[in-house]
Order: structure tokens, then C-alpha cells, then sequence
């Protein structure tokens, strides 16, 4: 009975430990930039909602990529993915990092248009006309954007 019971107690030490760890790690990496959309309340309507710093250069993938996202993405998402207050959010954000939003995850939300989850912008409807290659170089141009302002 009373190796049950410090089995028990152990169990339960290193399960609050592990809680305790798991906390102060999320704490530690989201300290940067923060998974939740900041508040656009005083910024005014279609004004970029991220600071995007460029790359100094970009892959040949993320080129096309760029001129594709200029073509049907921009006019919402705004100039380099920095999005428009009561537009549409910016891809170089947190919320879109690859390990939360994967490639095809754009590539779904193109095909098959995305309901509003995650910013108040309302739902964005699917894009005719891009393919699932055309949207994977987008993809790849929003990646770089991305690594550069500190997202991987």
C-alpha cells in the first residue's frame, strides 16, 4: 500500500512539474510576438495592422510568389502580407506561423474560402483562378516574409 501511494505522489510531482514547465515555456515564447490579434481599435480603417520588414532577398519560388500575392492577394491582405485594419488580417503574424497554419492551409483557404476564426474580419471567400502550385509559391513568399520579422 505504501509504494501505491508514493507511486501516486510521484506521479503527481512530476505531472505538476510538467504542467508548471509546459506554462512557463509558452510564456517565454510567445513573449516576442503573441498569438492573439492585437487590438485595431485605434487604427484607422484599411491601415496596415503589422510592420513587415523585408528580406533582403528573396528565393525564386517566393519572387513568383511575391507577384502572384501582389496580383490577387494584396488588395485584402495589403502590401507584403501586412494586412488592412477591417480588411483582412496579416499573414506576417504569429497566427499564421507554419506550425500552426500549415502551406496547405492556404492552399484550403484559396480553394475553399476560410470562416472568420481567429480576427473579426468576417469570412474570406475562396479565389478563383490560382492553383494549388500558384498558391504554394504565395505560400513561399509569405514563409520568407515571415522568417524575416522573426515567425518560423
Amino acid at each position: 500500500m505504501n509504494k501505491m501511494l508514493l507511486a501516486i505522489v510521484a506521479f503527481l510531482l512530476v505531472g505538476g512539474f510538467a504542467v508548471y514547465w509546459n506554462a512557463t515555456q509558452t510564456r517565454q515564447q510567445s513573449a516576442g510576438q503573441s498569438m492573439e490579434p492585437p487590438d485595431t481599435e485605434g487604427i484607422p480603417q484599411g491601415a496596415p495592422l503589422a510592420n513587415v520588414t523585408i528580406p533582403a532577398t528573396l528565393s525564386a519560388e517566393a519572387q513568383m510568389g511575391k507577384r502572384g500575392f501582389e496580383a490577387r492577394c494584396a488588395e485584402c491582405h495589403g502590401t507584403n502580407a501586412a494586412g488592412q485594419n477591417g480588411v483582412a488580417p496579416p499573414l506576417v503574424h504569429k497566427i499564421y506561423e507554419p506550425s500552426h497554419h500549415s502551406d496547405m492551409a492556404f492552399v484550403s483557404a484559396v480553394k475553399n474560402g476560410v470562416r472568420s476564426h481567429h480576427w473579426s474580419f468576417g469570412n474570406m471567400p475562396p479565389l478563383e483562378g490560382l492553383t494549388t502550385a500558384n498558391v504554394k509559391m504565395i505560400a513561399r513568399y509569405v514563409r520568407e516574409l515571415q522568417r524575416a520579422n522573426g515567425i518560423n
